[in-house]
């Protein structure tokens, strides 16, 4: 794993003292669990010394009818102003353990410029097994300074993905699980179709992840081959929301691969149209 995107419990331990370092709290529940669990509950039950609750739902942007859609720069500036979470600090995000939403927090806040952001190796899972400090209840910090500009360059849209899949010049990879990604079963948000886009390929996010953090690069470099994928060539990373195709991201990143760009509707998106090619089987 390239640790350089990773800080490990022990090394937060040490610094939670430092006024330069920030902790975050980036849990997200997975689609399907909202009726079964309160994830503010869950975090105002427990969470990591002084770490302001990234919302995750309420930091996307509220105009879109796609789910979690990248907010206005100007609208994530504020919010983050108000959680007192500063742009100069060295930024450490976290999830409950799984890896599944720590890198999309991770890619929000390096889209708006902050040049320091880490994920927490394990997250919650992690620190509370090391029996590391918690705390309960709302966490009011002072507001901070913090301004952000979005790189549009990072993202495609349909209109980009409807030309790529024409035309391939890049790969799409779906990080959907392979039985979604085929159209065998019903997806967890109502009223999208099953399939994927055209000629796009399937790297499920969680076979890169293991323990809450990236898979060896051995081990990341032999998966996306085996799927197909090649780390010489342009890669637009989708999935379901665009949450877990930041894992793709994040791997490809670990393994030096720069050249990969987000469609951010991802099936959310695409699966609600009636008038684009879909892919079954």
């Amino acid at each position: 794993m390239n640790r350089s995107f990773f800080v490990t419990a022990a090394w937060l331990a040490e610094h939670l003292s430092d006024d330069a370092v920030q902790i975050i709290d980036a849990r997200l529940l997975p689609p399907g669990l909202e009726k079964l669990r309160d994830i503010q509950a869950e975090y105002l039950a427990k969470h990591l010394p002084d770490a302001p609750f990234f919302n995750i739902e309420a930091l996307s942007d509220p105009l879109s009818p796609y789910p979690h859609m990248m907010p206005r720069a100007e609208s994530f500036a504020v919010a983050m102003r108000e959680l007192g979470i500063s742009s100069d600090k060295h930024l450490v995000v976290y999830d409950e353990g799984n890896l599944f939403s720590a890198p999309r927090a991770w890619w929000m806040l390096q889209q708006a410029g902050v040049s320091q952001v880490s994920i927490l190796a394990g997250g919650l899972q992690k620190w509370e097994q090391a029996n590391l400090p918690l705390q309960s209840g709302e966490v009011h910090l002072p507001e901070a300074e913090f301004e952000a500009i979005f790189d549009d360059d990072a993202m495609v849209r349909l209109t980009d993905v409807l030309l790529i899949s024409h035309e391939q010049s890049a790969q799409i990879v779906d990080a959907r699980a392979g039985n979604r990604f085929r159209g065998e079963v019903d997806e967890p948000r109502p009223g999208l179709l099953r399939g994927r886009i055209p000629g796009s390929m399937n790297v499920p996010w969680n076979d890169l992840v293991e323990n809450g953090e990236l898979k060896s690069a051995t081990a990341l470099k032999a998966i996306f081959q085996q799927q197909g994928v090649s780390l010489t060539q342009p890669v637009v990373a989708s999935c379901g929301s665009g949450v877990t195709a930041v894992v793709l991201i994040l791997a490809l990143n670990s393994l030096g691969v720069d050249n990969v760009r987000l469609y951010d509707g991802s099936w959310g998106e695409w699966g609600s149209r009636s008038d684009l090619p879909v892919t079954l089987g």
